[in-house]
């Protein structure tokens, strides 16, 4: 008697999640040093800020003011010195990245959430939405970002919300353009066509064909993006239309210091490095990210 012929295995949704993740994972151990460093001091600063910082970024001390960071003839109570009110830099600094992740991750929360759904829509459906879509992605995208920023704020004032809310809507063009064209890609596939032609619903095919080949590319573009938002925040801060004070963001810090340049040199210098260092971090944690998600740049 002759046996059934053995039916092809068939992933489920659960599997494909499970090597993605399982990828991610097995990347992370491999990251490089230094980069990988920065990004974790940021994130225990942004989470444990309030518990690991020494004291609250806005006492002042009129007594202690404009102190000096401990290599330049200051002492340990304040290792970074104290700004113009007597303010301890250190936890400043340390507030500052809680307030500048915070915003970030906000940020590609709500406009890279938009972003995906949008462009995993659009690039899986086509047709006349996809073209007024991606017509208003282009008018996003071509707008200077401070510019808008700028008239957004003097019209109706400078806040942390305020700042996510003119922030959001870029960094859902970026999601929806780099996640469109890999559904474009993807969905030209066989198993994707095969998955239609047995009649799978829109929805199914989307959640389990699409979006986990497109996981790899959204992971590295919010690493990316996180720093590029860091940036943007600490320019709108600094010109003064930013996180209001007295917050302690970076950019604002920066603004503070700038008329004791030439004397109290660390008052603009620390929170620079931070954001330096910390944009680098990102930066270079996202480039080796792109290089080990993407096979194709693995054989190379």
């Amino acid at each position: 008697m002759l046996e059934p012929s053995a039916q092809p295995a068939i992933e489920s949704p659960v599997s494909l999640w499970r090597q993605r993740v399982y990828a991610v994972g097995s990347a992370m151990r491999r990251a490089p040093l230094l980069p990988t460093i920065g990004v974790v001091t940021i994130i225990v600063c942004a989470i444990f800020g309030p518990l690991i910082a020494p004291y609250s970024p806005t006492k002042t001390d009129l007594m202690n003011n404009m102190a000096p960071p401990v290599w330049d003839g200051g002492n340990w109570s304040h290792p970074l010195g104290t700004d113009k009110l007597g303010r301890d830099m250190l936890s400043r600094i340390i507030h500052g990245a809680r307030v500048s992740m915070s915003l970030s991750v906000a940020v590609i929360i709500l406009g890279g959430s938009v972003g995906i759904m949008l462009g995993l829509v659009t690039g899986f459906m086509g047709g006349k939405a996809d073209a007024v879509v991606q017509r208003g992605v282009e008018a996003v995208l071509s707008m200077p970002l401070i510019l808008v920023a700028l008239v957004f704020m003097a019209a109706f004032g400078s806040s942390f919300t305020n700042v996510i809310f003119i922030l959001s809507p870029f960094i859902a063009a970026r999601f929806c353009r780099m996640v469109r064209g890999e559904t474009l890609t993807i969905k030209g596939l066989d198993y994707v066509a095969l998955a239609m032609v047995v009649g799978s619903p829109t929805l199914r095919t989307v959640w389990k064909h699409i979006l986990p080949n497109v996981l790899n590319t959204i992971i590295v573009l919010a690493t990316l993006e996180v720093g590029a938002l860091i940036l943007v925040e600490s320019s709108l801060s600094f010109l003064g239309v930013g996180i209001p004070p007295p917050r302690p963001a970076w950019g604002l810090m920066v603004a503070d210091g700038r008329d004791y340049i030439q004397t109290q040199y660390w008052l603009s210098l620390i929170p620079g490095l931070a954001i330096l260092l910390s944009v680098m971090s990102l930066n270079l944690f996202g480039d080796w990210l792109r290089d080990t998600l993407d096979p194709r740049r693995r054989q190379l």
